[in-house]
């Protein structure tokens, strides 16, 4: 209960200090137009503190943090903010009510360079620099320099921009580069004064504005009032981390020394994150062989396509499938040879990317204006309200693998131990048929109900549980062998089934019709070979004893431990996420097109497949960009799965795990940021493309 009061206080307090924040700046903005110098003396009063507090909040100064109670203690913390409060709130008020150039060059150079000496003198032994004169020059022309050119890019005098930059280069110089407590007093006055007297120097060279520049000053404060806390922020929590991980990225394993680009060296030329040693190993793996024969499918189809349309493949043409899933199996058999961290990420991008989009895009489709659509894509989405975290448990019972002398409590493995059995032709029981059987009563009974066809529904509601019965009489009184033939038959029936749609699609030349049917012909194909014993003996492990006839094995699948395709099981979870993401915002995007240019379309005779590739289709690809996009710098990013179900082991390390272990397990402070690194590099370009395409549609 103290943690949940604790919380709620803290929660008060930020909120109560944002709107008191927000507040009073607007009522110090009131202030431009008729009090500048009221207002003037504020802000920079406000600056005063702030910096004030970050300088004796890092106990930079003798005598912060130190005291004989809490009380004491506390005095010591705020005593300095409020003295440079109050005699910067004195230069601002000096600065508003002069005019003249050169009283305020004195006011400006002299008063910071005054609080530069101070803070000078009160630096702790410890703090104070031993300037080096080649290094501060340094960092003085490269940020005097940025500085010169931000202000040219502003079309500023470059005076201005050269000050302040020189004033943060002179800044990191004197403090940041050289070992700190080496210097003496002296050296830690220059190094105080100097840009104190620099930023003073820009700050007077500004004049006092008229009343109505004061006008515009006080117009366009309110968006800066809005937008600020936001960019403080975003500039707090991601570019500052951002810089320092760079930084860090450049040194050794305990964040002292620096040692270039070792780290990235080590990153790849590590076997753990980048294993090419086996690639040709690819051209025998059975991906990449389906792969090239879907290849070869297209290249077929994609001449006559070019024979017919001019064109090689096109959105909706027959080549467009082979080629798509072609390429997809070629990346299998190549992500299965070559092997690391980075390795692995890329083949959870194209894979998780790939399989969401397109699962999302059919359901978008095939539910637009069904029946009970929003039930259907209600159960689609839910999964996005399930964390990665308890996804991945889900998923990790799921994959749960026991000897086969066990029951399979793993879905998984429970159906693949019982098609196993099913192979076999052995201990096949009518308990498939039956709900078989009982799933197409109940569907017929709701078409006719739907239909008001009340007579129908009626037969169909009692006929469903006779023919149950009836056929567990029948059933269980054939013999283990004639069971075995009726089940091979009903199957290969299926197979038949399958490849006569095939042939019509193709005698048709509709041969994207022949996607479906050609999959479930190869699933079946495979499951009556190993049936009929054509090649093998089962499926699962499990085989028949020539002499006995008795079913001999069984092997569940170790899901999660068999690599590489352990890698695909695991993206696997994130699809299953993700597709309901994909499908909402599609969904909403087919919504969208005009109904104008679908009616159009019929009009003109167009098919419904048709509509689809050559109208829907590209009037959403914008929106199919987005989402490729948002899943890209998602899945470069993943780590919640690979952490529950594997922790990186068994070949399924990833750039965030491997990042979080280096950094945080072994102590590797330069490796673990130069991982980071990488994953910025490898996201920044994905967003900054996604944001200017936005841009230009705006």
């Amino acid at each position: 209960m103290s943690k949940v009061v604790s919380t709620l206080i803290t929660v008060v307090i930020a909120v109560g200090g944002s709107a008191v924040i927000w507040i009073g700046a607007n009522l110090v903005f009131n202030q431009v137009r008729e009090h500048w110098d009221r207002f003037n003396a504020i802000v920079y009063g406000a600056a005063g503190f702030v910096i004030g507090a970050i300088i004796s909040g890092n106990r930079l100064i003798e005598g912060s943090g130190e005291g004989d109670n809490a009380l004491a203690e506390f005095g010591s913390w705020v005593w300095f903010p409020i003295v440079a409060a109050a005699a910067t709130a004195v230069l601002g008020l000096l600065l508003a009510k002069n005019d003249d150039p050169t009283r305020r060059i004195a006011i400006g150079v002299g008063g910071f360079g005054g609080l530069g000496l101070v803070v000078g003198l009160l630096l702790r032994a410890e703090n104070r620099p031993e300037v080096s004169i080649g290094g501060l020059v340094i960092w003085i022309a490269i940020f005097g320099g940025l500085g010169v050119g931000a202000s040219l890019l502003r079309g500023k005098p470059p005076i201005g921009g050269g000050l302040v930059g020189g004033a943060l280069g002179w800044v990191i110089g004197a403090f940041g580069q050289p070992d700190l407590g080496d210097g003496n007093v002296g050296w830690a006055i220059v190094a105080a004064v100097v840009p104190a007297a620099l930023i003073g120097l820009r700050l007077a060279m500004h004049t006092n504005p008229n009343l109505q520049r004061r006008g515009l000053i006080d117009q366009r404060s309110r968006g800066v009032i809005f937008l600020a806390p936001a960019l403080l922020f975003i500039f707090a929590t991601l570019v500052v981390p951002a810089i320092r991980t760079i930084y860090l990225s450049f040194l050794d394993d305990k964040g002292e020394e620096g040692v270039g680009f070792d780290n990235y060296e080590a990153t790849f030329t590590d076997p753990v994150s980048w294993d090419t040693s086996n690639w040709t190993n690819m051209f025998t793996s059975w991906p990449f062989l389906i792969g090239v024969g879907l290849l070869a499918i297209f290249a077929y189809l994609g001449t006559r396509g070019r024979q017919l349309t001019g064109k090689v493949v096109e959105l909706g043409s027959p080549s467009m499938g082979p080629l798509v899933l072609g390429g997809l199996f070629v990346a299998f058999g190549a992500f299965t040879a070559l092997r690391g961290t980075i390795i692995n990420n890329l083949w959870w991008v194209i894979v998780v990317t790939s399989f969401s989009t397109g699962l999302g895009l059919a359901v978008a489709v095939l539910a637009d204006n069904a029946k009970f659509e929003r039930v259907a894509k209600s159960i689609i989405f839910m999964p996005m309200a399930i964390s990665l975290v308890g996804a991945s448990v889900i998923w990790r019972f799921m994959y749960v693998a026991r000897d086969t002398s066990k029951e399979q409590t793993g879905v998984m493995n429970a159906l693949w131990v019982g098609i196993g059995r099913l192979s076999t032709g052995q201990d096949v029981q009518a308990t498939a048929l039956s709900a078989l059987v009982i799933i197409g009563g109940l569907v017929a009974v709701v078409h006719y109900a739907s239909d008001r066809e009340w007579p129908r529904a009626a037969i169909a509601l009692v006929a469903t549980p006779v023919a149950v019965i009836l056929l567990n009489v029948v059933w269980n009184g054939l013999s283990d062998d004639a069971v075995r033939v009726v089940v091979g038959l009903l199957i290969t029936l299926a197979f038949v089934g399958a490849l006569t749609l095939v042939a019509r699609a193709f005698v048709s030349q509709n041969y994207g019709r022949a996607l479906m049917p050609g999959v479930v012909a190869v699933l079946l194909g495979w499951f009556l070979i190993r049936y009929w014993a054509i090649v093998g003996t089962g499926v699962g492990g499990h085989r028949v004893d020539e002499e006995t006839g008795e079913v001999i094995g069984g092997q569940a699948i170790n899901f999660v431990q068999d690599g590489p395709y352990n890698n695909f099981w695991l993206m696997v979870v994130l699809i299953w996420i993700q597709t309901g993401f994909s499908m909402v915002i599609l969904s909403a995007a087919i919504k969208a097109v005009p109904d104008e240019l679908l009616e159009a379309a019929r009009v003109d005779g167009a098919t419904p497949s048709q509509i689809f590739w050559r109208v829907t289709l590209p009037q959403i690809g914008t929106t199919i960009g987005v989402v490729v996009t948002t899943l890209i710098v998602l899945v470069m990013k993943v780590y919640d799965i690979v952490k529950v179900m594997t922790n990186g082991n068994f070949g399924s390390q990833v750039l965030a795990n491997d990042m979080f272990q280096q950094a945080f397990q072994f102590n590797n402070i330069g490796r673990g940021a130069s991982l980071a690194v990488l994953i910025l590099v490898s996201v920044l370009p994905v967003m900054v493309f996604n944001i200017r395409r936005m841009q230009r549609e705006i």
